[in-house]
C-alpha cells in the first residue's frame, strides 16, 4: 500500500518535472544530443543501476571530455539523471519493506534540502562550482572506498527507526539532498547513515532511490527555471539513460564489479584533482581581473 502512495505521488512530481522540462526546451531550442552526448547517458546509468552511482562518473566523463562547463554540470546532472533515476525507482522499490513513517520523513527531508540547495548552487560562479565539485568528488571516493574495504558499519536488521535515531537519520538526509544539488551523490553516504543507525542493508535502496527520485525533479525544476544547466547534454543522459536502466536490471547478470569500482574510484581521484586545479586557476583570473 505505501509503495503504491510513493510510486504514485513519485509519478506526479515526474510528469510535473516533464512539463516544466519541455517548456524549457520549447523556449530555447538547443538541437538534438550528440550520439556521444547519448553514450554518457547510456554507460553512466547502467552503472548507476548495477549500484556504483552515476554523478561522479559523468561528472568526470564531462570534465575529461569538456563536453559541459563546469559551472552547469551540478544542473546538467540533476536534471538529465532525473528520469533514469524515476525509472530505477519504480523498478525496485516495491520489493523490499520498509516503515513507512520513516521512508516518508526520509524522502521529504531530502526534497526540502533539495529545494533549497538548487538556488543556492544555480546562483554560484564557476570558481565555487569547481571547488565544490572538487571536494564533492573527494568525498564520495572515500565513501566508496571505505565500503570496498568494508569500513562502514554492516547494519542490522531493523526496517525503521524511532526517537532520537528518526531525527538524525531525517537531518542528514536533508543535508545530503542539499549536497546533492552540488553533485555529491546520495547513494553512498545514504546507505552509510542507514547501516551506522543500525537498518537492514536492503533498507538502503528504497531510502536512498526514493530520496534520488523525489529531490531530483524538485531540484531539477529550479535548475530549468534558473537555466543553470546543459540543455543537449541533460537530454542526451535522458534519451542513454531510461534504456540502460532497463538493460541493467533486467538483462545484465555478472560483471567484474571489484574491477570496475577501482577503475571509477581512480577516474573519481583524477577527476577531483582537475577540478579543484581548474578552480585554482579560476580564482587566480579573478585576482588579475581585480587587480587591473
Amino acid at each position: 500500500m505505501l509503495s503504491n502512495i510513493v510510486l504514485g505521488v513519485l509519478g506526479l512530481m515526474t510528469v510535473w518535472f516533464c512539463v516544466a522540462w519541455l517548456k524549457g526546451i520549447k523556449e530555447e531550442k538547443s538541437g538534438a544530443p550528440t550520439p556521444h552526448l547519448i553514450a554518457v547517458g547510456f554507460v553512466t546509468n547502467f552503472f548507476d543501476t548495477l549500484g556504483i552511482g552515476s554523478f561522479a562518473p559523468t561528472t568526470a566523463w564531462y570534465k575529461g571530455a569538456k563536453l559541459v562547463q563546469d559551472r552547469i554540470i551540478p544542473g546538467t546532472l540533476n536534471v538529465g539523471h532525473t528520469l533514469p533515476v524515476v525509472v530505477m525507482s519504480f523498478i525496485f522499490i516495491q520489493r523490499v519493506e520498509v516503515e513507512p513513517l520513516t521512508l516518508t520523513l526520509m524522502l521529504v527531508a531530502a526534497v526540502a534540502g533539495a529545494f533549497l540547495g538548487a538556488d543556492v548552487v544555480s546562483g554560484l560562479s564557476e570558481r565555487k562550482v569547481q571547488f565544490g565539485m572538487g571536494i564533492a568528488l573527494f568525498i564520495t571516493a572515500i565513501f566508496m572506498l571505505l565500503g570496498m574495504f568494508n569500513l562502514m558499519p554492516s547494519g542490522g536488521e531493523a526496517v525503521g527507526l524511532s526517537g532520537t535515531k528518526l531525527v538524525i537519520a531525517v537531518a542528514v538526509n536533508f543535508i545530503l539532498g542539499a549536497l546533492m544539488t552540488l553533485g555529491i551523490g546520495l547513494y553512498a553516504p545514504c546507505m552509510a547513515l542507514i547501516y551506522a543507525l543500525g537498518m537492514s542493508p536492503l533498507v538502503a535502496f528504497p531510502i536512498m532511490m526514493g530520496s534520488c527520485a523525489y529531490l531530483m525533479p524538485t531540484a531539477s525544476v529550479k535548475f530549468i527555471k534558473n537555466k543553470a544547466f546543459d540543455k543537449k547534454a541533460a537530454l542526451g543522459l535522458a534519451i542513454g539513460g531510461v534504456p540502460a536502466v532497463f538493460v541493467a536490471a533486467y538483462l545484465v547478470t555478472s560483471l567484474p564489479m571489484a574491477v570496475l569500482r577501482w577503475l571509477v574510484v581512480a577516474v573519481i581521484l583524477y577527476t577531483a584533482v582537475t577540478m579543484l586545479k581548474s578552480g585554482m586557476e579560476s580564482a587566480r583570473k579573478e585576482e588579475t581581473v581585480w587587480e587591473a
